[in-house]
């Protein structure tokens, strides 16, 4: 079982901790926590990001012009993306990023993680956190 020193506030040695090897004593996976990362990274996005297409513009839905007859081009509406200030036809939608990992998933890269740290020299242990 894998030992640890814990420190005080004063980052004095106070005692020893014996860890468990279930959780401290796990091979790395890289995969595993890559695949954490991403999903705490994808949860925080706000997806809020938008643009208005054709029907969000403000403006009429009247035709301009009867369709035949004039020698114009036919045309429905002023919102229209090929007219100035119509829609966009295929610009970004807000949505939702965020996806939930399976539970074993989230245990095994925390567990991998944690294990690696330890095996690093970076893991600390503090006694007691008062303020």
């Amino acid at each position: 079982m894998p030992t640890v020193k814990v420190r005080n506030l004063k980052n004095e040695e106070v005692a020893d901790l014996e860890l468990s090897d279930a959780v401290f004593g796990v091979e790395y996976n890289e995969g595993l926590v890559h695949a954490a990362v991403k999903n705490y990274l994808a949860n925080a996005r706000a997806g809020t990001v938008g643009t208005k297409t054709r029907g969000d513009v403000s403006g009429s839905g009247k035709k301009l012009w009867k369709q035949k007859g004039t020698g114009r081009a036919r045309i429905a509406s002023i919102r229209s993306p090929l007219w100035k200030g119509g829609g966009n036809v295929h610009g970004p939608q807000a949505r939702d990023w965020s996806y939930s990992l399976p539970k074993k998933m989230k245990r095994g890269a925390l567990r991998s993680a944690l294990s690696e740290r330890l095996r690093e020299g970076n893991l600390v242990v503090v006694d007691e956190i008062t303020t």
